[in-house]
């Protein structure tokens, strides 16, 4: 299942809302969101594709390189950046008892109303993403995106 060309009118809605899920979220955090979830999926194809995104974005190695561990290296990430990978995690791992509140709560202290929606948007269009690869056997090192 090659949802660009198997279903080109679903793959314009997709890249259009990820496209709106993206505004006003620096691509440094949005590319951190992208690489964390894809990890905690274990998406290749789309872990491929967001560290590519991450060296074009000059993105530290340091940073993309710890992502998996963003707890343990403070240093390398802003408050900002860990509250949007805490959420990330726990949005990612939903589960029966979805988001606890304390991990609600400090990235709505953190971020606006308006930021918090686009950081949940990337948070919920990397898991879609994810899944669609997931499921339809994307290959990892392939990107779409160069094929057009």
């Amino acid at each position: 299942m090659w949802i660009p060309q198997s279903n080109p009118a679903v793959y314009k809605a997709l890249v259009a809302l990820q496209r709106a899920s993206a505004e006003g979220v620096t691509q440094r955090l949005a590319e951190l969101i992208r690489i964390r979830v894809s990890q905690i999926n274990g998406c290749g194809y789309c872990l491929h594709m967001h560290l590519s995104d991450a060296r074009s974005a000059e993105l530290e190695p340091q940073a993309v390189g710890m992502v998996a561990l963003w707890a343990d290296a403070p240093h390398l990430f802003s408050d900002r950046e860990r509250a949007a990978l805490d959420l990330a995690e726990h949005v990612t791992r939903l589960g029966d008892s979805g988001v606890p509140d304390r991990v609600f709560d400090r990235a709505a202290a953190l971020f606006d109303d308006v930021e918090l929606g686009q950081v949940m948007a990337t948070i919920v269009m990397i898991n879609a993403w994810n899944r669609i690869a997931i499921s339809g056997r994307y290959p990892a090192g392939l990107d779409e995106r160069r094929l057009r």
